[in-house]
């Protein structure tokens, strides 16, 4: 399985106290024990010397900060190495006092433990230097262990966020396949004309309407006034211009159209001559 790099932070809680709180101690004994006679020489509070600063307090220092990272960090790769850093402080506690007899003539760079008994002795070399780094050494390696393992906790994070991002990319894609028409470039949908007339034939044709319903003795003469604004019949042979009206019926159309093109002819009158008595006088 790949590592993930995500974890939960409580993951290094309780190693990252217990690194905090042991760093602590290693940096601020020396400064501290004498109140107690509990102390290396010098034996005197709050006095500093370079062999505190290189055997104890940089290491407390180092272990302190790996174990805020230990306990703070929500990444695998920065927790392991605050864990790390804590062990390097911790491996320093236990082998620094006699690695410094190297550069210090043979005596040890922190000095000796004040105390006379064999009791005092040994527990003042455990509780500044080698007790105390084994201790350090032992939960920096907790953390490392728990650190390099992938829990079930982290892999249902992991499967989490990936459905998350993956319901997160098709709403996206929905979204922009579903993305409304602008109106304003593509304008009003555009309609046919009902009954294939188109919107002047139409208006010419309501117009002839309203006209026959008000003035009835009229109506011939509103075909011949709008037969000039009408288009062509197409279907026409003659090539005269015609009007049809969509709601007359096609017997009472074809009636009224063959009426008004027969030409109309006027019947001479022919006067009985009268005479100038009437029957009775005869």
């Amino acid at each position: 399985m790949t590592p993930i790099a995500r974890i939960p932070r409580t993951r290094g809680a309780f190693s990252g106290v217990m690194l905090v709180l042991l760093g602590a101690w290693g940096g601020l004994i020396p400064f501290i024990g004498p109140y107690f006679h509990y102390a290396y020489t010098p034996d005197k509070a709050w006095v500093y010397t370079t062999g505190r600063l290189w055997l104890e307090i940089l290491p407390g220092a180092a272990t302190v900060l790996g174990g805020l990272l230990v306990l703070g960090s929500a990444r695998r790769h920065t927790a392991m190495f605050g864990a790390f850093l804590a062990a390097l402080g911790g491996a320093w506690f236990v082998v620094g006092n006699l690695v410094s007899t190297l550069w210090n003539s043979g005596t040890p760079q922190a000095g000796v433990p004040a105390g006379t008994g064999l009791t005092r002795l040994a527990a003042e070399n455990l509780g500044f230097f080698t007790g105390l780094g084994v201790l350090i050494v032992f939960f920096a390696a907790l953390a490392l262990g728990r650190f390099a393992v992938v829990g079930v906790r982290e892999t249902a994070m992991v499967e989490r966020a990936a459905a998350d991002q993956a319901a997160l990319a098709e709403q996206g894609a929905a979204a922009r396949n579903t993305q409304p028409v602008d109106r304003a470039r593509t304008g009003p949908p555009v309609t046919e004309p009902e009954d294939g007339l188109r919107s002047r034939g139409n208006l010419l044709v309501r117009r002839r309407e309203r006209a026959d319903a008000k003035y009835p003795e009229t109506e011939g003469l509103t075909d011949r006034r709008v037969q000039a604004d009408l288009p062509k019949d197409e279907t026409a042979s003659t090539g005269r211009f015609s009007l049809r009206n969509p709601f007359r019926s096609g017997s009472e159309s074809t009636a009224g159209d063959s009426a008004a093109e027969q030409p109309t002819t006027e019947q001479p009158t022919t006067e009985q001559p009268t005479t100038g008595r009437s029957t009775a006088d005869r």
